[in-house]
């Protein structure tokens, strides 16, 4: 049987107000709650697929982990990658070197960072190396022979655009790391051939990272067969931080370890601290509506204030009461919640599936916006709609109860 609370709060909302104004708010209120849990559904989507799109991009050129040493190079690497490759959770690992050079073409010329890598282990590792050239591709003939004296380099997107370079370009590689002559300090300088391009959508690297064999950037750093350090794929990324600290505990001083997240640290905090501010400021869309519900039931608490006389008369009880306009504020937010997550649920999903949006490529790394929808982010956003819609009501229900049907029989 239905409690008499539901029937009676189910009767004000079918039954037709006297005053239009009071039934205006009540729309409005549907309204407001209605844009606010759209609009913070996709928002939060949004700013998710940016998250993960970042991530993504992020982990094609970077390696999930970083192992170093405390003395900087050293020579054992050999050594120590086949002891983290046995490692539980790890893919593939692959030494490497790193350091800041000038590159130099007959048409410009730009810093960059230069890494050495492993042609065979690195493919296994760095995401955007894994269908690329990388440095000495199968070839025959004539074209062979020039890589036997001509070294191959990879390239990022926005550095061969300032050098004015394509590929089979050559360019000059220029390293502090020279000799001493009797006029001073000469660096060294190498020929290299340019024989691909990478593309992270990431300006931060594609304008400054370049890619030589490891044994190449071991002689222009003067090395001999010591790296800087040795990079790990491992085979779940949000367990990179754990594998890591396991590597580093079995490795022991003085070798060092740093995760993805370590590295970047400071964009994804960033990140998520403009997605909790984001939330707030448009909760508070939420908040306006919450209190045009407040309004409405004050003002129908007032208008029903012989209604509630007489049923205090008839032996409901204070709680009752309470609980009937309880349950009509409710209503009003369920209704404008369930409202708001169809058609934010709708929008995220022509958003995903057709390109509405157009960003300018020349000052975004990407051309459409990215969605990414999380059934944890849309229960919050519901959950957190029907919260401050309830406790909207609590007041105006409170003072419904508190009312005295006598006094309320002889003014109503």
């Amino acid at each position: 049987m239905l409690p008499f609370e539901l029937f009676i709060g189910g009767r004000y909302l079918r039954s037709r107000q006297k005053q239009t104004f009071i039934s205006l708010i009540t729309l409005l209120s549907i309204a407001g709650v209605t844009v606010g849990v759209m609009a913070l559904i996709v928002v939060i989507a949004v700013m998710a697929g940016f998250e993960a799109d970042l991530k993504a991009r992020i982990l094609g050129v970077e390696s999930h982990v970083v192992i170093m040493h405390h003395g900087g190079k050293f020579r054992n690497y050999k050594e120590v990658v086949k002891f983290i490759e046995s490692v539980d959770g790890v893919v593939a690992a692959t030494p490497f070197t790193y350091t800041q050079v000038m590159l130099r073409s007959s048409s410009g010329a730009s810093g960059a960072v230069l890494r050495g890598v492993n042609p065979k282990s690195a493919k296994r590792v760095i995401k955007n190396l894994e269908n690329g050239h990388l440095l000495y591709p199968a070839s025959s003939g004539p074209e062979r022979d020039d890589r036997k004296t001509v070294p191959g380099i990879i390239l990022g997107k926005e550095l061969a655009k300032s050098l004015r370079v394509a590929k089979g370009d050559r360019i000059h590689l220029i390293s502090p790391r020279g000799m001493l002559s009797p006029i001073g300090h000469l660096p060294a300088m190498k020929q290299f051939k340019v024989e691909d391009l990478f593309e992270s959508g990431m300006y931060e690297f594609d304008g400054s990272l370049a890619f030589v064999e490891l044994g190449n950037a071991q002689k222009l750093m003067k090395m001999g067969d010591a790296v800087t350090g040795v990079e790990v794929r491992v085979d779940d990324v949000d367990r990179a931080g754990e594998i890591a600290a396991k590597i580093a505990q079995k490795l022991e001083f003085p070798f060092w370890t740093r995760d993805w997240t370590q590295m970047n640290r400071n964009l994804f905090s960033a990140l998520k601290l403009e997605k909790k501010v984001m939330f707030i400021i448009l909760a508070l869309i939420i908040l306006v509506a919450a209190f045009n519900i407040a309004s409405s039931l004050i003002m129908m608490v007032m208008q029903k204030t012989r209604d509630i006389a007489i049923l205090k008369t008839m032996g409901a009880t204070d709680s009752s009461i309470k609980r009937i306009f309880v349950f009509k504020g409710m209503v009003i937010g369920v209704l404008g919640t369930v409202l708001g997550v169809c058609l934010g649920l709708l929008i995220c999903v022509l958003l995903k599936n057709y390109s509405f949006i157009e960003l300018p490529g020349d000052i975004y790394y990407i051309t459409t916006l990215p969605v990414k929808l999380k059934a944890m982010d849309v229960l919050t956003i519901a959950v957190s709609a029907l919260a401050i819609c309830f406790a909207a009501t609590l007041y105006p229900a409170h003072q419904a109860s508190r009312l005295d049907p006598v006094e309320a029989i002889r003014y109503g």
